[in-house]
């Protein structure tokens, strides 16, 4: 009701007709969970704080967004994948051609959505939107998940009005007049509820967490992680490294897809068969090597593990910081380096290790983890350490920025 005690919105021909939505947002990215994640994180916290708004997604068809959008609850507009050639050959021959297809498709969603602000998580389908979305005069916000910046990001901040990163030094040019912050990743979710609980109440989000995994509560436990896939350098070391670690913890080895039964084999011949135990949310087993290809529900084995073993990638280095857990960091060997980056800021404030690839092996576990198992207020120490590191409101801080550059924009 209006002050007058009236219906608010317009009469048309004896009918009430609602208020249009307050605010019509666009945002793009995909590709990778790295992208849809955050994205997905952002347009929860938008809808939160402003139910009225009007949230559209650009993506590619090829990606994690053509799922995880819908099922999130967000119309998504499909355009081509089309990645930055890299080399003299036909596909960058054609690429100026279907760049200018894929800018006017851009432009006709924008246009057709009566986009306000749009705002892009990197990936494939940023850099068009960023280029129509400039063309249009409209304001931008990116956001960079990674500690060195990818090509669609570079490209979009140089127009945008406000850049939030994870990391610090990205290397991101912004643009005159643009503003870059520090904000952290947005978190999945079932993260965020995790860490409110984890501040709430530490142990008794251990006691639930570790009676659903069927783990000891009162033992230390070290998860162990190499993604959906799995990263062979990690299980093979652990594996091999099984009995020692056992005398000091229980183990959490999410193997990845595919990787299962070479790490039993490895485990067996290290430790012996009877040590293993599949992990069955609910059931509690034998053996203190808890073994299992994937954990729908990682957040179990965070609210329970004392220490973690994994590689850097970007989301999992600020969710561990956000978490507060203390981490053994081995960077993907390949590509520029990235994962090294990522991992480099908790670790020089004291949050974690940093072990290259090729020196993660079955003696170097022997050497380092069994001292740090035995010495609790120094994982103490380094989880503090990591939780001081990270962010846990960067959703609702990329939310905040994008309603009120949506309200500044007008209708």
């Amino acid at each position: 009701m209006g002050e007058s005690g009236q219906v608010s919105g317009s009469v048309v021909a004896g009918q009430v007709q609602q208020a249009g939505p307050s605010h019509r947002i666009v945002l793009a990215g995909g590709g990778t969970a790295g992208h849809v994640n955050p994205l997905l994180a952002v347009a929860a916290a938008i809808r939160e704080l402003e139910p009225q708004a009007q949230i559209s997604v650009i993506g590619t068809n090829a990606g994690l967004e053509h799922e995880l959008v819908p099922a999130a609850g967000f119309e998504l507009d499909p355009i081509e994948k089309l990645p930055f050639p890299r080399r003299p050959n036909a596909a960058a021959l054609r690429f100026p051609g279907r760049w200018l297809r894929t800018n006017r498709k851009v432009r006709a969603i924008l246009e057709s959505r009566q986009a306000q602000i749009v705002a892009g998580f990197g990936g494939y389908a940023s850099a068009p939107v960023y280029q129509a979305a400039h063309r249009m005069k409209l304001p931008i916000v990116v956001h960079e998940q990674n500690a060195r910046a990818g090509m669609a990001n570079r490209l979009g901040a140089r127009w945008a009005s406000f850049v939030g990163t994870a990391f610090e030094g990205t290397g991101l040019k912004v643009g005159s007049g643009g503003r870059l912050q520090r904000v952290g990743l947005p978190l999945r979710p079932t993260i965020a509820q995790l860490c409110l609980d984890l501040q709430t109440d530490r142990s008794s989000s251990r006691q639930r967490a570790a009676a659903a995994l069927g783990v000891d509560p009162e033992r230390p436990v070290v998860l162990v992680t190499g993604g959906s896939l799995g990263a062979l350098s990690i299980n093979r070391a652990v594996a091999g490294s099984a009995s020692e670690l056992l005398e000091h913890a229980q183990l959490v080895h999410l193997t990845g897809k595919g990787k299962m039964d070479e790490v039993r084999q490895q485990v067996s011949a290290t430790a012996g068969p009877d040590v293993m135990n599949d992990l069955d949310p609910g059931h509690k087993g034998q053996g203190d090597y808890h073994l299992a290809e994937y954990l729908e529900r990682i957040d179990l084995a965070f609210a329970c593990a004392d220490l973690v073993i994994c590689r850097s990638g970007a989301g999992s280095v600020c969710e561990l910081a956000a978490l507060g857990l203390p981490a053994i960091y081995v960077p993907l060997p390949i590509g520029n380096g990235e994962q090294r980056f990522n991992a480099e800021p908790v670790v020089r404030a004291g949050g974690g290790l940093l072990v290259d690839d090729g020196d993660f092996n079955p003696d170097w576990i022997r050497s380092t983890v069994p001292e740090l198992l035995s010495d609790p207020d120094r994982l103490k120490t380094m989880g503090g350490k990591a939780w001081t590191y990270g962010i846990r409101d960067a959703a609702q801080v990329m939310a905040g920025k994008i309603l009120d550059l949506a309200a500044g924009a007008g209708n």
